[in-house]
């Protein structure tokens, strides 16, 4: 409750929470934009493969060119920054290397995150974990090296496992039940094969509006097609230890003011297969009509009393409830995505916690065919035109030798795969000598945990 006490000590006695930037897109933009006006936080650099796309980021939140230098090396970045710029660089080792004291890892590829991850780590910097999918494809091995080093990694706040994670964390705290847990999302079952070809058809922009801003195609696919949903919950069931259900998601819709009472065990009348799991829910019904009071923008919990008294109190002070008045929900309508984050980069540095940490390896998300693959072609990862993600359990995934989203980048295709049908390890050729591959393994085998 004291973090921005914290800053202004660092602001007053000029030691600045000194922060690198891996990634210039939206999400690294609007963490940029609120960091100009977040006193004892310093924006020591930005790595970017593009120059252009990070100065544009810059001069788009209000910095100004003029604010930022190129640096090509760890002691350019720090001399830029005692002038009071920040460092611009296509080389993300040299940010690492420099010292900033946490790094914000925002590309969005799991292979890249990855390598930048475990470098910070090494180098002796706290990690925050924007790019989710690296996340999901290793986060309990990425958890366990930053332990070992005694620095911190984080999921990103602003994004929503990390806010799962806060709510979670209060439940628990004041003695509730974990019933389920998750968030919400446009939703249609067509929307699986949806490619980066018809995504705007689905959003309904128009050619006008999809040129006219920065809109990435395959970007936006991810969320449309359901990759990003059951990324985002395999993150969440690895951070707490809720356990998906053996269906995955079901995506039901379901208004805000009916948590309670769809998202509970089927043997109390609702639809999970178990409680303690995690759910994505719908902002519309499957024939298209929208829900009165959706939460397509935010993040919810749902808990149970543990005794009658719990439920009295319940009903007393006006809380929504399911009818038998012991499962109730909270719930947060939308999330400020890049506009939270840094609370996450100083909660590490000023604090050493995490805002969510996966630690476990309970879930996966596998790769599911689009189409009909046959040998030859070239998977191009999550939103793109050959593979969804779908949340299943870390062990039915191992069991069945499942392919994770997280690998399908580059991967050449061996054996044909039908369409809507789950990718297996030996149905692809993939490069063996990435670090990413190499620490799946170890996290599969679990020699590392």
């Amino acid at each position: 409750m004291n973090l921005y006490s914290m800053l202004k000590k660092r602001e007053q006695n000029n030691t600045p929470v000194r922060v690198g930037v891996i990634g210039a897109g939206k999400f690294s933009s609007m963490f940029l934009n609120q960091a100009r006006f977040t006193p004892g936080m310093q924006v020591m650099g930005i790595a970017e493969l593009s120059a252009q796309r990070a100065y544009e980021a810059l001069e788009t939140t209000g910095w100004g060119k003029e604010r930022a230098a190129l640096a090509g090396s760890a002691a350019e970045i720090n001399d830029t920054a005692a002038a009071g710029k920040i460092g611009i660089t296509d080389d993300a080792r040299a940010l690492i290397q420099s010292e900033c004291e946490v790094i914000l890892e925002i590309t969005g590829n799991p292979e890249a995150g990855t390598a930048h991850a475990v470098a910070a780590i090494e180098a002796g910097k706290h990690v925050v974990m924007v790019n989710v999918e690296a996340d999901c494809l290793l986060g309990p091995i990425l958890a366990h090296k930053a332990e070992k080093h005694g620095v911190v990694y984080t999921m990103a706040y602003g994004d929503q496992p990390a806010l799962i994670m806060e709510q979670l964390d209060w439940a628990q705290t004041v003695g509730f039940e974990i019933v389920c847990t998750g968030k919400g999302t446009r939703y249609q079952p067509e929307y699986h094969f949806s490619t980066p070809d018809t995504v705007w058809g689905y959003y309904g922009f128009s050619e006008e509006r999809v040129a006219s801003g920065d809109y990435n195609a395959q970007m936006f696919n991810s969320f449309l097609d359901g990759s990003k949903s059951a990324i985002e919950m395999c993150a969440v069931a690895n951070g707490s230890g809720l356990r998906p259900q053996s269906c995955g998601l079901q995506f039901p819709a379901v208004d805000v003011d009916d948590l309670a009472d769809v998202l509970k065990p089927e043997t109390d009348g609702g639809i999970l297969k178990h409680s303690g799991t995690v759910e994505v829910i719908a902002s519309e019904k499957r024939d298209g009509t929208p829900l009165v009071r959706d939460l397509r923008w935010g993040v919810y919990v749902v808990f149970k009393a543990p005794n009658a008294y719990a439920a009295r109190c319940f009903k007393e002070y006006g809380m929504k409830t399911d009818t038998s008045g012991r499962y109730s929900a909270l719930y947060r309508p939308y999330h400020y995505i890049g506009l939270e984050l840094g609370i996450s980069a100083v909660n590490a540095v000023l604090r050493n916690e995490p805002t969510g940490c996966s630690s476990q390896f309970l879930a996966d998300v596998g790769a599911f065919a689009k189409k009909d693959l046959r040998p030859g072609d070239r998977l191009d990862g999550e939103g793109g035109y050959t593979v969804f993600g779908k949340l299943m359990s870390a062990e039915d995934s191992l069991k069945g030798s499942i392919l994770p989203l997280g690998l399908t980048g580059k991967a050449k295709v061996i054996k044909p795969v039908e369409k809507d049908t789950p990718l297996t390890y030996d149905c692809v050729q993939l490069d063996s000598s990435t670090t990413a591959y190499q620490l799946r393994k170890e996290l599969e085998s679990g020699r590392s945990l």
